[in-house]
């Protein structure tokens, strides 16, 4: 079975919303405005390309990303690796053909499948409501935090607002930088 990583930005009130300087979102940019840039808070980042099979994201994310990561060296690894977009309206032929394998996955039983599947780690990029409902299906097993000393109030949160029954988290590694960041990992516990 497959470890369903989903990996974040995150304010300390929990939005996840426009940290790259995504349009449209007040506060975009959140990540680089405000923060002193600190390499070795993002050691994790580059661990989660090395160590990541595939790469699964919501229609929105892929829209964002396909039409800058295959060509950003930072991210070449992520080029060659298969990637899987959760969507019931992506058709293939939006697909760009410069971003290697990419396969379209209809619904969250499809991603539980792909769970089941031999191979490493799948790691989630952006995907705020694709996380929020992977979640809440139980399908995700780790979560990789980096925590911004920021409250931004209003957009998208990582963490879906849904009544049910606690999830337990282990925190089994974390870190504070000079700069007020915090990385967290927790393994979602069964």
């Amino acid at each position: 079975m497959r470890t369903l990583i989903s990996t974040a930005f995150i304010s300390l009130d929990g939005v996840v919303e426009g940290p790259g300087g995504e349009p449209g979102y007040r506060n975009s940019g959140w990540t680089f405005k405000d923060i002193e840039f600190v390499p070795e808070a993002f050691e994790i980042k580059e661990r989660e390309q090395r160590d990541s099979t595939a790469i699964l994201m919501g229609r929105t994310s892929y829209e964002a990303f396909s039409p800058v990561w295959p060509d950003m060296a930072e991210f070449a690894h992520y080029k060659t690796m298969p990637k899987y977009v959760v969507s019931t309206t992506l058709t293939d032929d939006k697909l760009v053909p410069n971003w290697g394998e990419t396969t379209i996955l209809r619904s969250l039983g499809e991603v539980a499948s792909l769970k089941e599947t031999d191979g490493g780690p799948v790691i989630v990029h952006g995907s705020a409501k694709l996380n929020q409902d992977l979640s809440d299906a139980g399908l995700i097993d780790r979560y990789h935090l980096l925590v911004f000393p920021l409250l931004l109030g209003a957009g998208k949160r990582l963490f879906s607002a849904s009544d049910k029954d606690t999830q337990k988290l282990k925190l089994i590694e974390h870190e504070v930088y000079s700069n007020g960041l915090q990385k967290q990992v927790f393994d979602v516990v069964r």
